[in-house]
Order: structure tokens, then C-alpha cells, then sequence
């Protein structure tokens, strides 16, 4: 439990810091109509004449709050602390660096993919980085579906609000950066994983070979009731989803019960549920 912690703890500070080092390095000084608060900052700055800085901090702070409300206490406990060290790094690395002006399309790449990593990093731990990723969060939790995604739907009406006082151009280039973002997100959250088969198995001793599945590989399995299509005899077909690396030795195991079995075999793109998922403590 100790190590858990502190490697989440690590991981937010991690990716906090990545998330703030793209801000002030490459979306701030460039005015990259990122997603974000940052984005909002930027897109708004020009309007009320406010510093971006105190804008994201404000911002920081309202979202938070949100979190808190519909996402429950322990993700408010791990949250807090992004909401503290995201507004401190900002600072802290706004004393430190000078920023080197950069071409805005290379400052939006970039910048997305920095901030995607240290965001993608932040949700491992189950937390936020406290800004505009709240928002989808709450989405996701409702409605099941990626949270990648609606980073991807927010943040693209958040580069919309760039139209009001920046150019055409701007807000493409800002798309941009955002879908940088979001791919790169989706990739950190699964990075590591499991590399995943989905394998449909005929057999006549498909006992057997449940046997070896469920004893050699611990890995569950699904018997799905079919009939032969051209002899229209009743037979099971085994469904098992296994990782890449086991997939040799599942098939030396099924060979070797019955030669003649038939193995259907397929990369799986993503998979949830016990063994494979991560899941949010939201």
C-alpha cells in the first residue's frame, strides 16, 4: 500500500510538471489556442485583460470543486493535489524559464504532446490535473465511454472560443494541438497494458481444452453454442481473450489435445473487464 502511494503520488507530481513545462514553454508564450484552461486563458486574455496565469488559477480552483461534488471525495483527495502543484509549477517554471520562441504549429504539436503525456500520467493515479479535464470526467463516468474522447469534444469547443479574438488560422492550429493531446493521452493511459488476442476454438475435446485455458493460463473463457454449417451438427466454440505472449503456448496445448482443431485468431484492440481493465476510482 505504501508503494502504491507513493508511486501515485509521484506520478502526479510527474505529470503536473510535464503539464505545466508545455504550458509555459509552449502554449503561453506562443498563444497556442490549446484545450485546456490554458486554452480559455488564452482565448480570453485579450477580452478582459486579466494575466493568463490568474485565469488558470481560477479556473483550477472552480473545477475542483466540481470534481469534488460529482465525483466523490476520493478523487477530490487525489485531485487537491494537482490543484496545488499544477498552479506552483506554473509558477515556479515562470521564474526559471525563458521561453524560445518556436513556429506555432511546431508549439501546438509539442505542447500536445507534453501536456498529453503528463495529463495521461495524472490519470493513472485516478486523479485530474484539476482543470478542463474534470469536465469530461464527469461525462465519461455517465455515460461510459472513453474519457480521451470528450477531452477531445471539450477542448475543441474550448479552441472555438479562439475565433472571438484570434484568426482562422490560430483556432486550425489549436485543433491541432488538441487532437495531439487527446491521441497521446489515450496512449500514456494504456501504455504498459497487456498486448491482447481474442482466439475462437472448434473442438470436439473443448473440455480439455477449457482445462488447459482456465488452469494454464488463468484466463477465463465463453462457450458459445453453434451449428455446423454444412453438416448442421451442434458443437461449442471456445471464446477466450488472452495476452500476446500467451498465445504460443495456447497453442501448442490445443494442437497437441486435438490436431485437428480449428483456431480462429485476432489482435484485440482493447479490452475491459477483470484481469485486463484499468479501472478509475471516480
Amino acid at each position: 500500500m505504501k508503494r502504491n502511494k507513493f508511486k501515485d503520488i509521484l506520478m502526479l507530481v510527474v505529470g503536473n510538471f510535464l503539464l505545466a513545462f508545455a504550458i509555459q514553454y509552449f502554449i503561453l508564450p506562443n498563444n497556442v489556442l490549446s484545450g485546456g484552461v490554458a486554452g480559455i486563458a488564452v482565448a480570453l486574455e485579450p477580452l478582459i485583460h486579466v494575466n493568463a496565469e490568474v485565469i488558470i488559477n481560477a479556473l483550477v480552483f472552480v473545477l475542483f470543486v466540481l470534481g469534488a461534488i460529482f465525483l466523490g471525495k476520493r478523487f477530490a483527495l487525489k485531485t487537491v493535489v494537482s490543484s496545488i502543484l499544477y498552479p506552483i509549477f506554473l509558477w515556479l517554471l515562470n521564474l526559471w524559464i525563458t521561453p524560445v520562441p518556436v513556429e506555432p504549429l511546431l508549439a501546438s504539436i509539442f505542447g500536445g504532446v507534453v501536456s498529453g503525456i503528463g495529463i495521461g500520467v495524472v490519470f493513472r493515479t485516478g486523479a485530474s490535473t484539476g482543470g478542463m479535464d474534470i469536465p469530461p470526467l464527469i461525462i465519461a463516468k455517465h455515460t461510459h465511454t472513453k474519457v480521451s474522447t470528450w477531452i477531445l469534444v471539450v477542448d475543441a469547443f474550448t479552441v472555438c472560443l479562439g475565433l472571438i479574438t484570434y484568426s482562422l488560422n490560430s483556432v486550425l492550429i489549436g485543433f491541432l494541438s488538441v487532437w495531439v493531446s487527446s491521441y497521446v493521452i489515450n496512449k500514456t493511459m494504456i501504455f504498459g497494458g497487456d498486448e491482447a488476442k481474442t482466439v475462437y476454438i472448434i473442438s470436439q475435446e473443448y473440455n480439455l481444452i477449457l482445462e488447459r485455458i482456465h488452469e494454464d493460463l488463468d484466463r477465463g473463457s465463453t462457450l458459445i453454442e453453434a451449428r455446423g454449417g454444412y453438416t448442421g451438427e451442434s458443437r461449442p466454440i471456445i471464446l477466450s481473450v488472452i495476452s500476446k505472449n500467451q498465445y504460443p503456448v495456447l497453442e501448442r496445448e490445443v494442437l497437441l489435445i486435438d490436431k485437428n482443431a480449428f483456431l480462429i485468431v485476432s489482435d484485440a484492440t482493447e479490452v475491459h473487464g477483470e484481469g485486463w481493465s484499468y479501472d478509475y476510482p471516480l
